[in-house]
């Protein structure tokens, strides 16, 4: 089992602080649902665990299995086993989308994979997805509609294989079959790989909770976790929205949204000389 552990944590972006004191405690072999109003931090927190350089760790720290995350670089974080699957995927021209999966992989690997292994991975995972299989072959989100991007960063979590992975609303822009589609093949990643897998899943929507069942459940108001239960919390959500939290326990909701998280793709570096 490997623990991800967040303690004290306090994120600023310049002078503003987003995150107040987050306290939270990730097992492979669970997953955890981060739900609040937009602009309370929960980007923000998905953003500073995988390394984006705009925020600012001010005091606290996060811990992969004992060590010092927040003294990695990006792709170290990704290395060690941390994915991040984004809500606004990038496009980066010039890279194809099986060079760069296939680099990646191998980025995590002591013996590269033969060109025959991955192409039998890729095909696998693809069809899984219900794919193009030309995608394989088109520029690394180029192009791609909003739900092939995302398909592309579920398919990304299945090939790398990541202890944890942070998915960032993934159900955004998808219609019905295409969310029952990325919901199998993360249920087959949660049935799979058991006690070596954990999820932090981002939304604002009770389908995907109801399609993927966490087993925690975290409300984020104003940069702190303020409610901790199991599916009940949703649903209250669901019927209620957030104005029982500021009834029940005396918080204003925050307003504005939050930046939008974008720091490359799996925190893999890319580069391209085209």
């Amino acid at each position: 089992m490997s623990v991800l552990s967040i303690k004290d944590l306090h994120v600023a972006i310049g002078d503003k602080e987003i995150l107040k004191g987050i306290n939270l405690t990730i097992n492979t072999g669970e997953t955890h649902a981060l739900m609040g109003p937009n602009g309370n931090g929960k980007s923000t927190l998905l953003g500073t665990i995988m390394g984006h350089p705009k925020y600012k760790v001010t005091q606290g720290t996060i811990t992969l299995d004992g060590e010092d995350v927040l003294s990695m670089s990006v792709d170290e974080r990704s290395r060690k086993g941390l994915f991040l699957g984004m809500q606004y995927p990038q496009e980066i021209p010039g890279v194809t989308n099986s060079d760069f999966l296939r680099s990646a992989m191998n980025a995590r690997r002591e013996k590269p994979l033969s060109l025959y292994q991955f192409i039998k991975a890729m095909d696998h995972a693809t069809e899984g997805l219900e794919m193009d299989s030309n995608l394989a072959h088109r520029y690394l989100n180029e192009g791609f509609s909003g739900g092939e991007k995302k398909r592309n960063e579920i398919l990304q979590m299945k090939l790398l294989e990541p202890k944890f992975a942070l998915l960032d609303e993934i159900d955004s822009g998808l219609d019905v079959d295409a969310l029952r589609i990325v919901a199998d093949n993360i249920n087959e990643m949660r049935e799979t790989k058991k006690e070596d897998f954990g999820l932090v899943m981002v939304s604002h929507y009770e389908r995907l909770y109801e399609l993927v069942k966490p087993t925690h459940v975290h409300v984020l108001v104003d940069g702190n976790i303020v409610v901790e239960g199991g599916f009940e919390l949703i649903e209250k959500i669901n019927n209620e929205g957030y104005e029982w939290v500021k009834k029940e326990l005396g918080i204003e909701l925050q307003k504005e949204d939050e930046d939008v998280v974008s720091i490359g793709v799996c925190g893999h570096k890319v580069t391209s000389n085209v």
